[in-house]
């Protein structure tokens, strides 16, 4: 259960820097520092930094921000069942609220079979976007455990039958 980004530019992305740093515009200009560089950067360097935070801004357009899409991998009747964008901004608490029909359906499952939700958790999965920096939610996944009432004699008795099956599958041989 749970939903999940398509399309481009949804792998992680990281960029670190070394201590070392040179200093862009210091020498003619009045002693103020520009700008702090890597050793050894370049004018391309900077353009693509400056591209960068002209998208983070929004003063740019993310081409691949505006092409990502969320769709649900589940077999339950739930939201986001056909591709859907979603803007960076408003992608937490759309995930969240979807991921929690999950949760919902989890309890309506176990009353309607006389059973109780033992334990119900939603996980968030964030990412970074390759084209312009920003972080997103990049999906999210629901995870239930229902215990059902085993009142009924048929139940019982699959169960011992599985409890059979499963006899011996896990011995551990070690001495």
């Amino acid at each position: 259960m749970g939903l999940s980004v398509m399309g481009v530019g949804s792998m992680p992305y990281g960029m670190s820097y070394g201590m070392n740093a040179s200093v862009s515009g210091a020498a003619g200009s009045a002693g103020r520092v520009q700008r702090m560089l890597p050793v050894g950067a370049t004018e391309r360097d900077r353009g693509v930094e400056d591209s960068r935070a002209a998208k983070r801004a929004g003063k740019v357009e993310c081409q691949t921000c505006k092409s990502r899409k969320y769709k649900d991998g589940s077999d339950e009747m739930v939201s986001f069942k056909s591709a859907t964008h979603l803007s960076p901004q408003a992608a937490g608490s759309a995930v969240m609220a979807h991921e929690q029909e999950h949760v919902s359906n989890a309890y309506k499952k176990a009353s309607l079979n006389d059973g109780k939700v033992l334990q119900a958790s939603v996980q968030l999965r964030m990412g970074v976007c390759s084209e312009c920096g920003r972080s997103y939610v990049a999906g999210g996944t629901t995870s239930t455990k229902i215990k059902y009432n085993e009142d009924n004699p048929y139940e019982k008795n699959a169960k011992s039958l599985q409890a059979e099956a499963f006899k011996g599958n896990n011995v551990d041989i070690a001495v």
